[in-house]
């Protein structure tokens, strides 16, 4: 017995009769499959594979009306598995499913999918029985991120048409944000004629979130619930283009307005799944820029052709949409070094494709503080705007040493000092005097140490100041560093001691055979000057 069947019922099943044939390439418009013998029991130890292909920019809408397999907890026995792809990638799973409960309608993200039937050696059930049909408007959205059109959209849509989108990842959290990218339906006072409705959950009896029809985009939408529904209707007369719509939904969007903080790909550390486009946006106070940081990185690798990032890869842009300017565009084993916003924005997406899947990224990010600051040949002048530190006390921003402390000045942190107080140190710097020293802002919170460090420099005979963030995002990592670079100085100051040490008992050894030199000498002329 497999380790995979224990507790199983031992009942002696039947030899699965020879020649069994399941499986196949399913091309036409629309069709039916079912599991082998199909109301009957199926057979045991039999794997089959349905592949569905359509017409290309066409998707498939894949339903089931029976489902009735053996089940277990993981679906480790008999199952049924669904995949956005042809191939058995695990980035194109859509899921997996045993037991009574029929898997929800799939809409496709392309022209192919793939159904995977398994049976093992015991317990046999009556198993499915499958639809599909091309170009199908409507269906059960679980990806975690994806695209929703019109019926023959960019095309004038049909008449009559009525489609439902439910959106929900299963088990997933988080918000669903649907964002229209074009948007063209019959206009008309309330909506009445041709429109899309939301809802924030699975059917029209949740709570609307907008009534949409004309020429005008709808707003960004973000539903809190675990679905969101997106109707479509048309009367009889009427067209227009229709809508495209992107949804990004849990783990796959999100806005973060703190000073620092960090995230990561789906499910990362594990493989990310195909078929994504990703949202990540960083919106901090006017004023802020936001530094970016490469923890880790493995995505898809370059183009052999191009050299380019053409399969899967992460971009950054300037500012809050993809229309800002690229900062960036980063694929397979890359380690980028760290980008700086010039806005207090930043957006990063994350592309994949069809098939293959790697580990990810992680991503920790720290807003630079917006800091004003000059020079004269003898003193430093720094301003930071108290509303960009509204949570701060002045103790909490010094400049060298904690009694180098801010002032507030009309609603400014003030640091008004001399060069030979507060730190400041005199270095040469491409063969040119500069003053140094190191302004702190603390934004530790109980046990939790969180200090940013910037370098302030000022070059004198230029009356020219800058400032540069040197610390801030992940002090443990500083920390650890630290750490070994004390350890490695220790090391050394350990190889000196023992050096001296072995310089110390080298110079008494040679001394003292010096000293028995020169008295061997000695007895030897006594004993002539005796002889």
């Amino acid at each position: 017995m497999l380790p995979a069947e224990a507790g199983k019922g031992t009942s002696h099943p039947p030899l699965c009769s020879p020649g069994i044939k399941c499986g196949g390439v399913l091309s036409a418009p629309s069709g039916n499959f079912s599991s082998p013998n199909f109301p009957r029991p199926y057979p045991y130890e039999t794997e089959c594979t349905w592949l569905i292909v359509v017409a290309e920019g066409s998707s498939i809408l894949l339903s089931f009306s029976h489902f009735e397999l053996e089940y277990h907890a993981t679906c480790a026995y008999d199952y049924l598995q669904v995949y956005n792809g042809a191939t058995r990638d695990q980035g194109n799973l859509l899921g997996t499913f045993c037991g009574r409960s029929p898997p929800p309608p799939f809409s496709s993200a392309w022209h192919v999918m793939a159904v995977i039937f398994h049976s093992d050696r015991h317990v046999a059930k009556r198993g499915f029985a499958a639809a599909y049909r091309k170009d199908a408007c409507g269906g059960q959205l679980t990806g975690l991120s994806g695209e929703i059109t019109s019926p023959r959209y960019p095309e004038s849509y049909p008449n009559d048409a009525e489609c439902r989108w439910t959106i929900g990842v299963t088990g997933g959290s988080g918000p669903l944000t649907l964002v229209f990218a074009d948007f063209q339906v019959e206009g008309g006072q309330g909506c009445g004629f041709d429109y899309v409705a939301l809802f924030g959950g699975p059917t029209t009896a949740a709570p609307g979130l907008g009534r949409y029809c004309g020429s005008a985009r709808p707003p960004r939408t973000v539903s809190f619930a675990p679905h969101l529904l997106v109707l479509f209707k048309s009367d009889f007369n009427i067209g227009g283009r229709g809508f495209k719509a992107h949804f990004y939904s849990g783990e796959c969007q999100e806005v973060f307005t703190t000073i620092k903080g960090n995230f990561s790909s789906p499910r990362y550390p594990s493989f990310y799944p195909n078929n994504l486009k990703c949202q990540w946006s960083i919106q901090l106070p006017l004023g802020y820029q936001i530094k970016v940081f490469f923890l880790d990185m493995e995505l898809e690798g370059r183009s052999s052709l191009t050299g380019s990032c053409d399969y899967d890869h992460l971009a950054a842009f300037d500012g809050g949409t993809e229309n800002g300017s690229l900062l960036g565009r980063w694929c397979g084993w890359e380690s980028p070094a760290p980008i700086t916003s010039r806005s207090n924005q930043l957006l990063l997406v994350l592309h994949t494709d069809r098939n293959t899947a790697k580990r990810g990224f992680s991503i920790a990010y720290v807003g630079v503080v917006p800091i004003n600051i000059s020079c004269t040949r003898t003193d430093f002048h720094i301003q930071i705007p108290v509303q960009s530190l509204v949570q701060l006390e002045k103790n909490r921003i010094y400049l060298g040493t904690p009694s180098c402390v801010a002032q507030v000045v009309g609603g400014n942190f003030k640091i008004h000092t001399r060069f030979g107080t507060c730190g400041t140190e005199s270095q040469k710097r491409n063969n040119t005097s500069v003053i140094i020293s190191t302004l702190y802002i603390d934004f530790s919170a109980g046990d939790q140490e969180d200090i940013h460090q910037y370098e302030v420099q000022c070059e004198p005979k230029r009356k020219e100041a800058s400032v540069t963030l040197i610390a801030g995002p992940d002090p443990s990592r500083l920390r650890q560093a630290e750490n070994l670079v004390d350890a490695q100085q220790r090391q050394g100051e350990v190889m000196d001691t023992r050096e001296i040490k072995s310089q110390d008992t080298s110079d008494i050894v040679f001394i003292s055979i010096c000293i028995l030199a020169g008295l061997l000498m000695v007895i030897a002329v006594v004993g002539l000057v005796l002889l």
